[in-house]
């Protein structure tokens, strides 16, 4: 991990990437208790509330997206990478994170499995197991460079967590308190 820039230096308008299951969401909500700025999870954009990830047309996720980002202050937590370039261009600064395959499939299973309410779930969310997210977390394993290097290439202040013990680091350095499992706020 490199150095931690101060959280101040990161703005106001924060994008949050990362591979499925790192933390994203957690970390999103973290940041918007300890900074009063509003948490936006893509995959809720993304997809209708009360559904088991049923996706919205395409045309009402940009809509949403893009109003989203047109807000004075956000921190928002998902890749989507179709709408990147509009969110990129009003961000202020990024986090990367991720952690191993083995971790990021455990964490599917378990809030899949218990975790009924989490940070970034969908509203009557009805999660249930699937071989599309198992292979999708598979498909990407290797992704996160792209992402570490569009943060770098950016030119915003950035920080990285590959791991669970750099995202810690993270929480100290920037005072954050996870939010607790069963509110999806910090506890």
């Amino acid at each position: 991990m490199s150095d931690i820039p101060p959280l101040a230096a990161l703005g106001r308008r924060i994008m949050v990437l990362g591979l499925t299951n790192s933390g994203k969401s957690t970390l999103a909500v973290a940041l918007s208790d300890k900074l009063g700025i509003p948490a936006v999870h893509l995959d809720q954009l993304q997809h209708r509330p009360n559904t088991n990830w049923e996706q919205r047309p395409e045309a009402e996720f940009v809509a949403l997206h893009d109003a989203a980002i047109e807000a004075p202050d956000w921190i928002i937590d998902g890749a989507y990478s179709r709408v990147m370039p509009q969110r990129l261009a009003r961000a202020t600064g990024i986090i990367v994170v991720t952690d191993s395959l083995l971790t990021r499939y455990r964490r599917y299973f378990a809030r899949t499995l218990f975790q009924k309410v989490r940070a970034g779930a969908l509203e009557g969310g009805q999660d249930s197991l699937n071989w599309k997210m198992l292979g999708w977390l598979w498909k990407t394993r290797n992704s996160i460079g792209k992402y570490q290097q569009l943060a770098i290439n950016s030119g915003l202040p950035h920080a990285f967590a590959s791991n669970k013990r750099e995202l810690d680091a993270l929480y100290a350095e920037w005072g954050l308190t996870r939010p607790s499992a069963s509110t999806g706020q910090a506890g």
